[in-house]
Formats: structure tokens, sequence, C-alpha cells
């Protein structure tokens, strides 16, 4: 198992824990029902969601084996078949408003077992969890071909005109009865909004009106493939016509080990309706240059030209040197649609190398670190705000509209607040525009503690502001807060003295702080005033009015104090 996990670190991936099907339930769900399950030992990999071609077993052990030179990196290789032999797939133009894309292929004698046939079902799953997004951009289907006559036609019609047998089911439904079965199904009810409210559905036809699919939801019962299926006819349809490529190259190269002729696939023509003609698989392996130099700057190391390439080769990259030493030609293989540039291949040279073999090194470059002005503030005021008795709280950035509107008693639109745009819960669903709810809302939290309570916290408020290159800007405010039987008007104004005093402000017009009477909708009428320092306002103290007070759940008087610390900074 160690041998493993360290092979596992340096092909960059992550042995996430060993385990067993019973250990898995029993965390779960206790030992009682874990009774039955089987003890064969499981290994739990997390594979980069770049790398699609580890997405299985055949795939990872494939690469691994390269990684360790036992074997060479097979080639894959697309047989065309004879004229009017090959299979066809032909696309109509009503499928252009659903699912416009398809591509096709066939496996031909494959031999399946128990293991495989799992591991294949398997990777389309993970493919459609992954880089299908869930179906949306692309849906799989394979069949069994010796079930069914091409050529194929990939159409779009009425729900109420499509009816066949779906996949493990006893009975013929029309599509719209497939929608209304599939909607409890915890599995397929997560895929019936790519369609449901299109006028037509998409469906795979053969020559005699068999149904094979109708993507994205289920296969058709008839084509269904099982262990001992030995041609398969596998078709990707889709929104994305590169994802549904790369998914179909995918598939084909990790289980084309297993046809008559291992690592070669047959060929499908697919008809567009234009009349065009296009062969897929793709396969398409291409040629590309690198600099030698490029990756031992890129990485800090300084290997020879000719030991990089070695490297490459082990990641599947199979490459040499050309011209001189000059530059490394590397090929790309159809397995590897994450390489879309330089810096992908200087990655895997790096994870070849071995990111602990690289060795440690100061930057050339002098700089001495040093503290943002504004946090060195923060962080000495809330050392002395400590010392004064005020108990430090950190809250949530994001809250809900009412806490920082309809609660303290102001509009939604005056308080220039940023909003989610698809929020998760209620709680979060904007940025907040001031500390005081948060405070209030700890408070309610602790009101089995003892009086006074006296609370404060120092952090970043968000507006929205149109001059800003991101529409919205932080300001660092500083929130005090005092809740007891009485209202404690002249704690909290003593606070403010003591913050100027330590921000070394003096108490008067000219250079100094003031504070005049004002209202404001959170605070109790005559009971609240405005601060101006520095030639601005920064901010208000006051008792809080009532109805706020009750609006957070609170029920003695309090007082609090809000201002802006950014202009004494």
């Amino acid at each position: 198992d160690e041998e493993f996990n360290e092979l596992c670190f340096e092909f960059g991936l992550e042995l996430d824990e060993i385990t067993s099907e019973k250990d898995i339930i029993s965390k779960e769900k206790g030992e009682e029902k874990a009774k039955g399950a089987s003890d064969t030992v499981l290994y739990k990999i997390d594979v980069p969601a770049n790398r699609y071609d580890l997405l299985c077993l055949e795939g990872l052990v494939r690469g691994l084996q390269v990684f360790k030179e036992r074997i060479n990196l097979p080639r894959y290789e697309k047989i065309i078949p004879a004229q009017g032999e090959g299979q066809k797939l032909i696309i109509t133009e009503e499928t252009v408003q659903v699912r416009p894309h398809a591509v096709a292929a066939v496996l031909r004698n494959i031999t399946f077992t128990k293991e495989r046939y799992d591991s294949f079902i398997d990777l389309q799953e993970k493919l459609h969890q992954n880089i299908c997004r869930r179906r949306a951009l692309v849906a799989i289907g394979t069949h069994d071909l010796d079930t069914i006559s091409g050529p194929f036609t990939y159409t779009a019609k009425a729900p109420s005109e499509i009816k066949f047998k779906p996949l493990n089911q006893s009975q013929e439904y029309t599509a719209s009865q497939i929608m209304d079965l599939y909607r409890t199904d915890s599995h397929l009810r997560h895929y019936l909004h790519l369609i449901e409210n299109k006028p037509l559905y998409p469906v795979i036809y053969d020559s005699n009106g068999v149904v094979l699919s109708m993507p994205p939801i289920i296969n058709g019962d008839h084509t269904k493939i099982s262990v001992n299926t030995r041609n398969v006819f596998i078709e990707c349809t889709g929104t994305d016509i590169t994802k549904a490529k790369i998914v179909l190259d995918i598939i084909v190269t990790m289980f084309s080990e297993y046809c008559e002729k291992p690592f070669s696939v047959e060929a499908a023509e697919v008809v567009y309706p234009n009349g065009k003609t296009h062969i897929y698989p793709e396969l398409a392996y291409r040629k590309e240059k690198v600099k030698p130099e490029l990756i031992n700057k890129k990485i800090g190391i300084s290997e020879t030209p000719s030991s990089l390439a070695k490297l490459l080769t082990r990641m599947c990259l199979k490459s040499h040197v050309i011209g001189n030493g000059n530059n490394i030609e590397i090929e790309i293989p159809p397995t590897r649609a994450d390489i879309i540039h330089a810096c992908d291949i200087v990655e895997d040279a790096a994870i070849a190398y071995g990111y602990n073999n690289i060795q440690m090194t100061i930057p050339k470059t002098y700089t001495i670190a040093n503290q943002l002005p504004l946090n060195k503030l923060t962080e000495l005021l809330r050392l002395d705000l400590a010392a004064a008795g005020f108990t430090e709280a950190l809250t949530f950035a994001l809250c809900s509209q009412e806490d920082i509107a309809d609660k303290l008693g102001m509009d939604i639109s005056a308080t220039k607040a940023v909003r989610i745009a698809n929020p998760k819960t209620a709680e979060f669903q904007v940025a907040r525009t001031t500390l005081l709810p948060g405070l209030l809302k700890t408070i309610a939290a602790n009101r089995k503690m003892p009086l006074p309570l006296k609370l404060f916290e120092i952090s970043d408020i968000v507006v929205k502001d149109p001059n800003t290159d991101v529409g919205a800007r932080n300001y660092r405010h500083f929130c005090a807060v005092y809740y007891n039987k009485s209202p404690g008007f002249e704690i909290i104004h003593g606070l403010l003295d003591r913050v100027m005093q330590l921000l070394e402000v003096p108490p008067n017009e000219e250079n100094g702080y003031t504070i005049k009477a004002t209202e404001g909708s959170a605070f109790f009428p005559g009971r609240c005033a405005e601060i101006f320092a520095k030639g601005q306002s920064i901010g208000k103290l006051g008792v809080l009015h009532p109805d706020v007070i009750t609006k957070f759940e609170l029920t003695m008087p309090c007082s609090a104090l809000e201002i802006n610390i950014e202009p004494f900074v």
C-alpha cells in the first residue's frame, strides 16, 4: 500500500484512502448495516479534473505502466471499413433546435468480463458527471450492434410520437410518459430538465425504426449491452461538438484494448443535415515543438534535452530531440485532450521529474515583506479595544437583505448593497454594508451569557461603486455594541474617545473630531450623533431603536458605534 501511495504521488495523483465497502457503509450507516458487505480492499484515488484518460482502471493502469517504463504507449488506430460496409449515423435538421451534434464509433469483436463491463459503464458515468457537465454538453449511448441494423438516424420528434421500451423496463412508454416515470428516479430525474420544455425530443432510430436511445435521458432496452456483447456501437450526442469528440476518443481508446485486434477502433460515418459527411472517431495525433531551455527555466532544473524527452515519454507524450538538441518534438495522443498549451507539457515534465526532486532556491529578487498599513492599523486597534474590555467577534461577510435593510429600518435600494446572483441560502443574499447586524445576531445567539455584553468587530464592508473596475468597493469599518439593562450611551461614547485618543486625533473642529446630533433610521430619536473627523463624516453612534432591537430578537436596550477607519491610516 505504501509503495502504491508513493507511486500515485510521483504520478501527480493522490491516494485518498484505502478502504472497503464494509468500512464505507459502517462509517455512514453504522456497523449493523455493514454486516453482509464485502471486505475487498478499495483504493480511492483523486484524479485531476483535466485527465479524462485516468478515469477508469484501464487508463490508469496504462498510464502508470508507461510511467514506470514497463510498456510503450500503445498506438491507437482507426480502421475505416470498405465502402458501404461501415456504420452510418444520419443527422436530420430537426435536431438543430435541441441537441445539434452527434458522433459515433464501433468497437468490434470486444471481449467483456464482469469487471471490464462494470468499468465500461462506470467510465461513462464519470464522464457524464465531469466533461459532459451532467449530460448538458454531451450524452453517451452504448448499444449492442448485433441487435440493430444501420444506417442510424438521429432526429427530433414530438414527445407523443416517440414510443419505446426504456432500459430495464418491462413495457413501452411514450416520451411524455417516460418523463413522468423518471420524475421520481433518484438518478435520472436530474437530467429531465435538459429537454423537458423543448417542443421536440432528440431520438436515435435504426433502419427498422428500433429506438436506440432518447438522449440525454435513457437508452432503449432493445439494444442494451451485456457481458456477452461482441460489437458495441457508441454514439455521443451533444450541444458542444469539441467535447463530444473528446468523450468519444476517451471511451474508444480506453476499451479498444479488449478488441480482437487491440487498440483498433472501427470508424463510423456521420452525415450532416447539409449533406456533408465526416468520419469519427478522429483519434487525432498532433505534433508540438517545445524548446528544452523553456522547460528547464520554467521548472527550475537543468536537464539535457534527451532526458527531458525521456521524462515526457513517460507521461504518455512520445517525444524525441530534433535539430541538434534545440527542440523537442512531442506527439500528443488522442487521449490527452488536456494538452492545450506549452505550459501543459512543461507541467508534465515537472511531474515526471518529481516535484520533490526540484532544488529549493531563494528567489534572486531582494524584497522585504511589509504589512499593509490598513491591516497594521487594524491589528493595533484590535489589541487596545480588547484591553478596553470589549470582546472581538468575527461574523459572516454575507447576510440576508432583511439584516441590512428592513431590520435597520432602511430601504434595500438605499444601501447600495452588492447582491449575490444565485444565493444558496436566504442567510447569504447580499454582501454586508454595515457590521451592526452581524454583532446583533451574535448577541442574539449569546443571550444566556451574563450581562453586560460588550462586542466589537473590525472588518470590511462592501458597497457598489460604479467608478471602480469591479463595480464595488471595500471599506474597513469598526463597530462596537454595548448591551445591558440600561442603554449605556456613555460607555460607547467613552469608547469612541478612547479610539480617537489612540489614533492621536484631538477633540476639536480644526484638525480633530467632533460629534453632531442627527437622526438615523436604526437609532432612537434624539439619541443619535454623527461623527466628523478629517473634514468628513466617518460614522454614527447612538442608542438603537426599540424596533431594531426586537427585530433582532433582543430584549434589552443597546447602544452602538460604527465608523470607517480608513481615513486614519
